[in-house]
Formats: C-alpha cells, structure tokens, sequence
C-alpha cells in the first residue's frame, strides 16, 4: 500500500513547482505592498525610536510649569510603549504634517515588492527541492528551516540598497521641519528618494548602499524563526483546514501573527544595529562602522535596553503586516489550487 502510494506525489511535486512558482511571488508581492501601506506610519517611528539621532527628543514629553515648558521623562512599562507609540504619531502629524507619517513609503513599495515576491518565492519553492531532492520528498523542519535561511539571504543582498534609501529618507526629518510644511509637496515623494539616492553615492559611492547587510544577513535568523514557526503553527491547526469561514481563518491568523510576533522579540537587536549602520554621516565622518563596533557601542552610551528601542511600533507594524502577508499568500495559493 505504501508503495503505489509514493508515485502519485512525485510527478505532482515535480509538475506544481513551476505551475506554482508565479503565484508565490505574486502573493509575497502583492501582501508585501498591503501591509506595508497599511502599517508605515509605525514603520517611520520604528526607525525614529531605533536611531539615536531622535531617541532623547521621543523619550521627554513637554510639561508646562509656569511660563516654561519642562522636560519631564516618560514612565516606563510595555503598555506605556504602545501609547507612547500612538503619541509619537500624534507629535509627527503635527509638527511635520500628516504626510511625514509616510515618510520613505516609495521606496518602501519599491523594496518591499520584489523583497516579498523574491522571499516567497524562493521559499515557496525552495522548501519543494529540498525535501524533493535531499528528504525522500517529505517536509519536516529542518527543509523549511534551510529553504527560509536561502530565502532570507537572497532577499536581504537583492533590496540592502532600497532599505538604506529608505531609512536615510526616514531620519531626514530634522531638516524637512527646517526647511517648513512647504517642503513636502506631492512631486517630492518620489524625487526625495531619487535625490536621496544621488547623495549616497556622490558622498559614500557605491558601497554605501550596502551598509548594514551584515545585519541584514544577521537579521535572517528573524525570517528563518518566522518560517518553522508558522509551519509548525500551521500543523498544529490543520484539523480547520477545509471547514472555510472564521474558524479557518482565526487559525491562519494565529500561526502568522504568533510567528512573527516571536520572531521579532527574539531577533530584534539586529534592527536596531541595521538602523545604526544604515544612518547618515554625522558631521561628515561614520559614527558606526561595522556590526560589531556599532554593538558595543550602543551599548556603552545607552545601556543594553536601547538595543529594544522601538520595540512596540516594530510589533505594532510587523504583527498586521504578517497577517495582512500571510492570509493574501494563502488565499492566493488556495485560488489557484482549485482552478
């Protein structure tokens, strides 16, 4: 019985790979740029609570004691970090428009798109010919865990340069509030990132688009946690599968957003070490300069707990966004299964 029984699901394997291979990365594509839309102002004080070129003007909160304004420090606490986020979008809207909440949201779309269907894909089909070729055709953890490993670096040397455009357009507040609310004129969404990308390489040439893939390469663990987890999540409700409705749904939504929410606790040092590297030059000259000079550093002059800073506008975004990811992924795989 065993034995007819292995026939059917090699030349199924080997004709889904390249029948499925474009609906993986339409649907990384495709979910990418929802949750990305979706979630970018928590992106934008993400970066901002990460980088220490804003960490002390987000930590004091005004207090007016006469005539004067006073800086008073925030309490601490991780509930407090979740209004502290909705405040900090609040402050930004204010004091720099509401358009400053989407601050590098063009070049997000235009890494988040490929970085999602690059990611995907190779995931989608990378598990496939590895348990194909390497497993007797079975998956088990150790394929999912080796197909993200090679999803994540594919995807983290193709878009380093986009991050660093992006990240750099994120930090620039300071001077757009100089210059004034007239700055940010809609023809300046994308010619920011076209000017941006002109002064990286006038200034630090070709190599400054690459700053901080080593952390990005570190940061592939976060996408290799994320992908056995979810795998594994997935199993463990696999008895919803088939029944459609809420109760399927619910299930496929817990796997993602619990993956990813335990993903990023246990990774996310590496964030913010990328965000430090991806920085710009402080008074022409680099303030950090490789992974681990930058980590002993943050650490020296801000003590061990900024190296979470951010930390709930980072859940805050990546817990929809991989919701928002996942269920499209699915949903797009599940149309194309039945038709």
């Amino acid at each position: 019985m065993a034995v007819p029984a292995q026939p059917p699901t090699s030349p199924t394997s080997s004709s889904w790979l390249p029948a499925k291979s474009w609906q993986h990365f339409i649907a990384g594509g495709l979910g990418g740029m929802c949750g990305a839309v979706v979630t970018s102002p928590f992106d934008v004080v993400k970066t901002r609570l990460q980088s220490d070129l804003f960490r002390q003007k987000h930590a004091d909160v005004g207090a007016v004691v006469g005539d004067s304004v006073v800086l008073v420090r925030r309490p601490g606490g991780l509930l407090w970090h979740f209004v502290e986020t909705a405040h900090i979008i609040r402050d930004i809207a204010r004091d720099e428009t509401p358009r400053a909440l989407f601050k590098g949201l063009g070049p997000t779309l235009v890494g988040v798109i490929p970085a999602r269907s690059i990611n995907f894909f190779t995931y989608g089909n990378g598990k496939q010919v590895i348990a194909n070729n390497f497993n007797n055709g079975q998956e088990n953890s150790y394929v999912h865990l080796c197909a993200a490993a090679i999803a994540g670096i594919a995807t983290g040397t193709a878009t380093n340069p986009i991050w660093v455009v992006k990240t750099r357009l994120q930090l620039s507040a300071s001077h757009k509030v100089a210059a004034g609310p007239a700055s940010s004129s809609p023809a300046s969404f994308f010619g920011g990132s076209v000017s941006m990308i002109r002064q990286i390489a006038r200034e630090e040439g070709i190599r400054g688009f690459y700053k901080g893939l080593s952390a990005s390469y570190l940061g592939v663990t976060e996408g290799t946690i994320q992908w056995v987890l979810y795998e594994r999540l997935k199993r463990l409700s696999a008895g919803n599968e088939g029944k459609g409705g809420l109760q399927e749904w619910a299930g496929m939504v817990c796997s993602a957003g619990t993956a990813k929410c335990v993903a990023s606790l246990i990774t996310y040092p590496h964030e913010v070490l990328r965000t430090r590297l991806r920085q710009p030059l402080v008074n022409g000259h680099k303030k950090y300069t490789g992974l681990v000079q930058t980590l002993r550093l943050v650490i020296a002059e801000e003590g061990a707990r900024s190296m979470y800073g951010g930390l709930s506008a980072h859940l805050m975004r990546v817990v929809p966004n991989a919701i928002v990811m996942y269920s499209i992924y699915e949903g797009i795989l599940r149309w194309g299964a039945s038709h």
